[in-house]
């Protein structure tokens, strides 16, 4: 490694630890979440969060959005909204004719980093085709012209508690997003008590201005995550390792895979995609990276395997309402399951 390319990842590598310990000191009781999303912003990968309502998901991501500059855009779905709505939004001006105006997707140009997309399953089919398409492109068509996006990374949560008037994302349609992170309610009664009484936590903009602003430079990440993914190389056993994983989430019985509550050979129609493998071996090498490692290790792929393979599963229907818990018992019985060789 030249001492150029040693200090670049040193000095990158300070930034983003310092930015998780920024993003914990306002936001608690998520530090397992904080740190899945920041191997997700260097792996410039697309979330879903996990989570029910008013659990902090919005003041995470502005928090987030503070922390590595740009510009925050945020969206909430609903039944009526249009494709169209992303891209712009007519109104009546002081002279009562109609006019025209520049829609969340297209406002911040090519300044947007962060965009929040808000039960995004309240949105119809129309409205999540666009989505997935600026996505994968990072680029729209409008006024006649393209507007790029190359800095823009997309989170979206979804209502997990009604099911009228929403429309779930496909198995295709997941397969977009690089992770599913969960944001839960903590465990600790003394931080839940914080988070009730804490005056601090009722307001969002005052909480989140104590996270330093542009501590990241959002306009460079994408050529130092292509640096970065360059760099961290894997063992041929770790490369056949990861090919045995793949392997058990198509076909988990083959393996002698268990689960009490299901039979894995029923329950599984479809496993990880080759994008999907793919994205695990980006998140994996941001990991090791921060450990201050070059090489992977078997830690790093367990470290997102769940986030990043269980929302690609698709189950027979029937257990589909069963889906969280059921992917996360497959996930961890997968790893246990399956053995690194020897070689390793």
């Amino acid at each position: 490694m030249t001492p150029g390319l040693d200090t670049q990842l040193a000095d990158w590598r300070d930034k983003a630890l310092k930015l998780e310990n920024s993003v914990k000191q306002v936001i608690v009781g998520q530090d397992h979440a904080i740190r899945l999303m920041n191997l997700a912003i260097f792996a410039r990968g697309h979330v879903l969060l996990e989570g029910g309502v008013g659990v902090g998901k919005t003041t995470l991501l502005q928090a987030i959005t503070r922390a590595i500059g740009g510009a925050y855009e945020r969206i909430e779905g609903t039944v009526d909204l249009m494709p169209n709505d992303l891209v712009y939004h007519t109104f009546l001006g002081p002279d009562g004719r109609p006019q025209i105006d520049e829609g969340p997707l297209l406002r911040a140009g090519e300044n947007l980093s962060v965009f929040f997309f808000n039960e995004i399953n309240r949105a119809r089919p129309q409205v999540h085709a666009l989505m997935l398409r600026v996505m994968a492109e990072r680029s729209v068509h409008a006024f006649k012209r393209e507007y790029k996006l190359p800095h823009m990374l997309v989170f979206a949560d979804r209502n997990q508690v009604e099911k009228n008037e929403t429309f779930e994302i496909p198995s295709a349609a997941r397969d977009r997003f690089m992770m599913e992170i969960p944001i839960e309610i903590p465990e600790d009664r003394q931080l839940r008590k914080s988070l009730v009484f804490d005056t601090r936590f009722q307001h969002t903009d005052r909480l989140t201005a104590g996270v330093q602003a542009d501590m990241l430079h959002f306009d460079q990440m994408n050529d130092f995550s292509d640096l970065l993914q360059n760099h961290i190389r894997s063992s041929e056993a770790i490369e056949d390792y990861v090919l045995d994983l793949w392997d058990a989430t198509r076909d988990p019985a083959r393996f002698g895979i268990h689960l009490d509550s299901v039979d894995v050979a029923r329950l599984v129609q479809a496993g990880a995609s080759p994008r999907g493998m793919g994205m695990l071996l980006k998140a994996a090498r941001v990991h090791a990276w921060l450990q201050e490692r070059d090489s992977l290790y078997p830690e790093d792929i367990h470290a997102v395997f769940h986030e990043i393979i269980s929302h690609r599963l698709v189950f027979n229907p029937m257990y589909e309402m069963r889906r969280t818990v059921l992917a996360r018992e497959l996930s961890s019985a997968i790893l246990r399951t399956v053995e690194v060789a020897a070689k390793a």
